[in-house]
């Protein structure tokens, strides 16, 4: 058990050491492109700030407002039926926009009901299978201008649904 500590410790310094040798040996200038790399990263974080803004400020006003709880209540009826619980709700929406939203639902439900209750069990597990759909779209599809989506948002979505499914049919099973 330790060696694989002492592994997991050690991959990233040896990736690193791995790329910066073979960019060495292969007599390329190295730092330049480090510089040149991160540069261009600085000029995508600009070009996408004002969508990151506006997905945060949109997520933290459906939060303030309560209407993340109405939709869970709402909706909580009929997805008890399928043994999604209400409490999820809230989470499922978020996540598709905002993972550190999602975070700070995931942990009032460990507050509420403890991390180890089925319902802590399942949103672990959500938010380990689910991604936030539309932040990755908006975000990514517009540093690189992709107009045309195609069928990104459905498969996206049918992900999602089957990662939510996996989380309750797992967590079941753990308990």
């Amino acid at each position: 058990m330790k060696l694989l500590g002492y592994l997991s410790e050690l991959t990233i310094p040896l990736v690193i050491f791995y790329i910066v040798g073979y960019g060495l040996l292969q007599k390329k200038q190295v730092y330049e492109y480090f510089v040149f790399g991160a540069e261009e990263g600085l000029r995508i974080v600009v070009r996408i700030l004002p969508t990151l803004v506006g997905l945060m400020v949109g997520v933290g006003v459906l939060r303030a407002s309560g209407f993340l709880d109405y939709i869970g209540g709402l909706l909580g009826q009929a997805a008890g039926q399928i043994g999604l619980s209400g409490e999820l709700i809230p989470v499922i929406i978020v996540r598709m926009f905002s993972s550190s939203a999602a975070t700070g639902l995931c942990l009032d439900i460990f507050k509420e009901f403890g991390p180890d209750s089925l319902l802590g069990r399942t949103v672990s597990i959500m938010m380990g299978c689910t991604e936030t759909i539309f932040y990755t779209m908006s975000v990514y599809f517009m540093a690189v201008k992709v107009k045309k989506t195609r069928y990104t948002l459905q498969g996206a979505l049918i992900a999602t649904f089957a990662g939510v499914a996996a989380s309750i049919f797992l967590a079941g099973k753990m308990g």
